[in-house]
């Protein structure tokens, strides 16, 4: 199986610093990122890796959801797949630590019901590989057909 690969050029302190993200593998582009944009409550045109992982867990959940429900006899029509990533004081350890990850998924399928597509979906929740590399975080699922 393939692996990807980005880089992140950064330049001066936490507070005073900044970089740019590149997502070599696909060249699709670099990003800005700065810790004082990180912690505030607007990301004002700058990226976080809060919001990277958002990205890549929506993608891959997704993935995940239609093999599922595919295997379940249903037609995807549209999946829209949220997520909402925390970052907070790690009161035990120091610094600063991912708090949770809130999902949302919401589908238009035909030939499952709402609770196949529940089942399905919590199952994605489990078996996705990003969810598995993120199992030290809590991660919620808010599941419906649309």
């Amino acid at each position: 199986m393939p692996t990807r690969k980005a880089r992140t050029e950064w330049s001066g302190g936490l507070q005073d610093g900044s970089g740019r993200v590149e997502l070599v593998s696909s060249g699709v582009g670099t990003y800005d990122v700065s810790f004082p944009r990180r912690s505030a409550d607007s990301a004002g045109g700058v990226t976080s890796p809060e919001e990277l992982i958002a990205a890549a867990h929506t993608s891959c959940y997704a993935m995940q959801l239609s093999a599922l429900l595919g295997d379940a006899g249903g037609t995807i029509n549209r999946l829209t797949v949220e997520a909402e990533v925390g970052l907070g004081p790690d009161e035990d350890a120091g610094g600063f630590k991912i708090t949770g990850i809130a999902l949302t998924v919401r589908g238009d399928v035909d030939g499952v019901d709402a609770d196949g597509f529940r089942q399905a979906a919590e199952s994605a929740k489990v078996g996705c590989p990003v969810s598995k590399a993120l199992a030290a975080v809590d991660i919620t699922l808010d599941a419906a057909l649309a």
